[in-house]
């Protein structure tokens, strides 16, 4: 959330059970493949993980067909992860039609 706001979105944080997140997560499209530990929503489509502000705003002017856009998992490096370490990952695209594809690498 930090890192959301400090490039200029306005967050609101819902807490929800360990259940009710996994619902809203199937409800929406996201597979267990590509969960992180964060879901949100702007305008319509969904960010799951640790996605990078450039990658949202990339998202939003764009308007690719796609549900949302995805980090899975919590990689060493990605926004809210930084430390000594940085890997590489992959801002994964899911597309109306379900596909999955790299929308961006870091």
């Amino acid at each position: 959330m930090v890192h959301l706001r400090e490039n200029g979105f306005d967050v609101e944080a819902i807490d929800v059970s360990a259940t009710e997140l996994a619902e809203i997560k199937a409800e929406n499209g996201i597979a267990n493949e590509l969960a992180g530990c964060h879901t949100a929503f702007i305008d319509g489509l969904f960010v799951e993980g640790h996605v990078p502000a450039s990658d949202i705003e990339r998202m939003l002017a764009e308007r690719p067909p796609v549900k949302g856009i995805a980090v899975p998992g919590m990689p060493a490096g990605s926004p809210g992860m930084e430390g000594p370490r940085s890997d590489p990952y992959n801002v994964i695209a899911v597309g109306v039609d379900g596909s999955i594809s790299v929308f961006q690498k870091h």
